[in-house]
């Protein structure tokens, strides 16, 4: 087995810019909010910001003896090493070689199994890597990597509310969303509350999938999501504080369950680097004809490709100010699909109210959603179609035609509740 894998896998430590609000599961150093401003909290300064390498770091310190860093810098969790459908040859050949099985997960609706194998004791996890790899080269095998919320959270919760949604024809189709609990009491979901599963029966509310799950499918009188009246099935994958969450594992856990659940549409705002567990479990959703909507990001236009956004066939989402401005920390590329709005706008806070977002995380639902919409219209309406409908909606950013910093172009301009001056504003809804 050489060791070039590794050399090709260093890169530079990741720069993600977030809002400084804790994530279950991936704390944060605490950061003082600016005052609020008739009811609305001010946008939060560049320089309060958390970088992912601040994140990393808080993960290594308060988990250290679970969570340590692959070549890249990227956290694992320590001592695990992920198996996909590994053959019984090679399964009993580990255990052979010292490795033990923490658990076995049957992925069923996608015919697929993830296997967690404990390293042998006194052998590092890169070197298992390297073992495994080395005694079965067609097999496909990786760490278990930690995926973080593409933004932590909202930047602080505004009041009043939105004084009113102009109506609009509910979309009957079933969606799914990977990311943490939703509040599934709010208002915003007043018509159509969400199903919430995950972390063994006991899902944990994070105000990030709060925000993100209204933007994709909330419903009431005063708020309205891309897709109103969207079943939601909502898996949690962060669970709490007392463990690092977003685990590679539960991640494919959580897209086997929402392909049972024949979802059509899947949002994940969550980012991390390239793993080829991920990858494969990603392709087999894919191939059920289930459309995947991510968030490309927060490292900024130069960084590199962050996933599940830039693997093939996901449709990967930019954002933009209210001026239609790409946002500075977005990340870009060949894979990026659309823009969407994603800042100068409010989504839904958890325990009531509303709070104002920013980033990449809160326009991947907008096209979610939209899409949503077009595969509603009919039964036999292909994922192919619908995007294709889709993107000869999108208004043309930047350099003509299809770019790195817009992809397609705009969707969804008319879908962002503003927060401006301390009161709440009603865009114009798509119809």
């Amino acid at each position: 087995m050489t060791l070039l894998w590794m050399l090709g896998a260093l890169a530079p430590a990741w720069a993600q810019l977030l809002p400084p609000v804790q994530a279950p599961g991936l704390p944060l150093p605490p950061v003082q909010l600016p005052p609020a401003v008739g009811g609305v909290v001010a946008a939060v300064p560049e320089a309060a910001r958390s970088s992912m390498r601040i994140r990393v770091r808080e993960l290594q310190r308060r988990f250290p003896d679970r969570v340590e860093s692959d070549p890249r810098g990227a956290p694992i969790v320590r001592a695990v090493i992920l198996a996909l459908s590994p053959g019984d040859a090679a399964l009993q050949g580990a255990l052979r070689n010292g490795f033990e099985i923490q658990s076995d997960r049957n992925l069923q609706a996608l015919g697929e199994r993830v296997v967690l194998l404990l390293a042998p004791r006194g052998t590092s996890t890169r070197r298992a890597l390297q073992l495994l790899r080395a005694a079965d080269p067609g097999g496909s095998y990786d760490f278990d990597h930690l995926f973080v919320e593409s933004q932590a959270a909202a930047g602080g919760v505004a009041s009043p509310a939105p004084s009113h949604a102009p109506a609009a024809a509910p979309v009957a189709i079933r969606v799914g969303l990977i990311d943490g609990g939703v509040d599934a009491t709010h208002e915003a979901f007043a018509h159509q509350r969400p199903h919430v599963t995950g972390c063994d029966g006991h899902p944990v509310v994070s105000a990030h999938a709060t925000a993100v799950a209204s933007l994709f499918a909330g419903w009431s009188g005063r708020f309205q999501g891309a897709a109103p009246g969207a079943m939601l099935e909502a898996v949690d994958v962060y669970c709490d504080r007392a463990a690092p969450g977003g685990r590679v594992s539960d991640i494919a856990q959580a897209f086997a369950e929402l392909a049972a659940a024949q979802v059509r549409v899947i949002n994940i705002s969550v980012v991390g680097p390239d793993n080829a567990v991920l990858a494969a479990v990603v392709r087999k959703v894919l191939a059920g004809s289930i459309s995947i909507v991510a968030a490309v990001g927060n490292d900024g236009p130069n960084a590199k490709p962050l996933y599940p956004a830039a693997y093939p066939g996901v449709i990967a989402v930019t954002a933009v100010d209210a001026h239609q401005r790409a946002l500075a920390e977005a990340c870009a590329g060949a894979h990026v699909g659309f823009a969407a709005p994603g800042a100068d706008m409010l989504a839904a806070a958890p325990g009531g109210g509303y709070a104002r977002v920013r980033g990449t995380s809160y326009a991947a639902p907008l096209v979610a959603g939209l899409l949503a919409r077009q595969l509603a219209e009919a039964d036999k309406v292909e994922p192919g179609l619908a995007l294709q409908r889709l993107s000869g909606s999108a208004k043309d950013l930047g350099k003509a035609g299809r770019d790195n910093r817009y992809g397609m172009g705009l969707v969804g301009a008319d879908l962002r509740i503003a927060a401006m001056d301390g009161s709440v504003s009603q865009g114009r809804r798509a119809q």
